[in-house]
């Protein structure tokens, strides 16, 4: 890692000039040399997914784990045991609880006045210690996060500081876990590695027309065969707290609803001829919204999250041309309700903004998808609900400008770069990694062209998601290894959207690396 003066160097060279010249005078001479001091070149960044926004480097041989480091909380900072625990497990020291900082440890603080904002952190590396701090618990876990990987990719923490920080608020991964059932200990995989990227949001879309795949108390009859129960979600629940990770459960309403009908189907959508119409409730039946109400109350009792995702989403009577004349019983209502000009997507803007006001008072920040938000119309879906934008090909389909321009919050699911649809179904390719590193970042939210930057800061953060529309085109397995260059460059994007130092392929190979 230095330079040092080795045996037949010019230091040495010069220290046997000096013996020689007092063996021929007689005399000893009477200060020995000082043995050689090595000397380090300026350290480099850890090498790290995401990369370290800021690294002040030193000179020095950095910190690597040895059997007599430990992990220490100081004072003031025993909510950090679970970080601490982990840590000390991940690389294999002790974790000592409060206590002095020795020789080789690694200290972590909680330093709530450190400027940076809540996920930022510093790791201060030098004199055979490390130093972890941040104003919150998540922080410190992000530089954690940081030495677990600078160790692994690298064998040692470099000296110097690093300070970081996240560009954007939500990072994250969805799962649909409706149309494919996916076991407890394959979410609980993802989470861990979801942990080590610094993401903090994974949605769980449980159900859809496929499946509905929560165990339920007030309606066990809607529940599918293949399911979690409460324990092993409460257990989910229990590891992402603990990995700073926040879970965004979806119960998507009033389309994609399949499961539900199926077991009460007098509350499906019919036609002006009578068809019923799929996935679709009856939002003219007030018994669909009593219904629907007791599955979010339930719900919301067992995540306890900050955010729920109402959905809001493909509601299949507004994907057709005339929507008031296929469904003329919905449209009277409509009229009936907004005036003259009252049409069916009021009644499904308004249906949105009920669900909301159920979940409000129980302090839940909500989402809804962008194509449950319309243009015009006698109803807006509630300015406090964000919108998560996935596409511009629905009917009447709004550019993400025109919600941007309304003051709104909007999430990144881009389905260009972002969507892993099983299967590859309506014309959906498999996202790469190396498209998203070097072509997405969180201001492309249609298509490939990014929103002007003056709108940035209502880009909130971006989310990769899973869709099982052919659900046995892949197991979880292969699910899993396909999807970790695409998610370790989202992390990388969203964390800094910036052009990223690393050229793909020394990406690639790092992510390889850090498996």
């Amino acid at each position: 890692m230095g330079t040092s003066n080795e045996p037949g160097d010019s230091g040495q060279s010069g220290r046997s000039s000096r013996t020689d010249a007092g063996a021929d005078r007689g005399t000893a001479d009477p200060t020995p040399s000082p043995s050689p001091t090595r000397t380090y070149p300026l350290s480099t960044a850890p090498a790290t997914i995401p990369a370290v926004r800021n690294h002040e480097p030193a000179r020095g041989p950095g910190w690597r784990p040895t059997p007599g480091s430990g992990v220490v909380v100081t004072a003031g900072g025993e909510a950090l045991a679970d970080e601490a625990r982990l840590l000390a497990g991940e690389l294999k020291i002790a974790y000592r609880e409060a206590g002095p900082v020795r020789p080789g440890d690694v200290e972590l603080v909680l330093a709530p006045s450190q400027q940076g904002g809540s996920e930022s952190y510093t790791v201060h590396t030098a004199d055979n210690r490390v130093r972890i701090a941040g104003p919150s618990e998540a922080g410190v876990f992000y530089g954690t996060r940081t030495l677990k990987q600078a160790v692994r990719s690298g064998g040692a923490m470099p000296e110097g500081v690093v300070r970081d920080a996240p560009d954007r608020p939500q990072r994250g991964l969805m799962v649909d876990t409706a149309r494919k059932h996916f076991s407890a200990g394959w979410i609980e995989g993802r989470l861990r590695e979801m942990a080590d990227l610094k993401l903090n949001q994974f949605g769980l879309h449980f159900s859809d027309d496929q499946g509905f795949r929560i165990e339920s108390d007030s309606h066990p009859e809607v529940v599918s065969r293949d399911h979690l129960t409460k324990a092993e979600v409460r257990r989910i629940l229990a590891l992402a707290a603990s990995l700073h990770i926040t879970v965004i459960p979806e119960i998507d309403s009033p389309g994609h609803l399949g499961a539900v009908l199926a077991a009460h189907p007098q509350l499906r959508l019919r036609d002006a001829a009578g068809r019923s119409v799929r996935g679709a409730i009856d939002i003219g039946n007030p018994a669909s919204a009593r219904l629907v109400d007791e599955l979010l109350i339930e719900y919301a009792d067992l995540f306890e999250g900050a955010y729920w995702h109402l959905g809001g989403d493909e509601y299949q009577a507004l994907t057709r041309r005339n929507p008031e004349a296929s469904f003329p019983r919905l449209a009277a209502i409509a009229r009936e309700e907004y005036g003259p000009e009252g049409q069916v997507q009021d009644l499904a803007t308004q249906w949105v903004n009920d669900r909301a006001e159920v979940l409000r008072p129980l302090d839940r920040r909500l989402k809804a998808w962008n194509d449950g938000f319309f243009r015009g119309g006698e109803v807006s879906v509630d300015k406090d609900i964000e919108v998560e934008y996935w596409t511009g090909k629905e009917i009447g389909a709004r550019p993400p400008v025109e919600y941007l321009a309304e003051g709104r919050r909007v999430v990144n699911v881009n389905d260009e770069y972002l969507y892993y649809v099983l299967g590859e179904p309506n014309d959906f390719r498999y996202p790469t990694g190396q498209r998203i590193y070097e072509q997405w970042t969180p201001l492309v939210l249609r298509g490939t062209r990014p929103v002007p930057a003056k709108y940035s800061d209502q880009i909130v953060g971006a989310r990769f998601a899973i869709w099982c529309d052919l659900a046995r085109s892949q197991t979880p397995d292969q699910i899993a290894r396909a999807i970790v260059l695409p998610l370790s460059a989202l992390a990388q994007k969203v964390w800094d959207p910036r052009k990223p130092t690393l050229s793909w392929a020394r990406f690639a190979a790092l992510a390889e690396r850090l498996d």
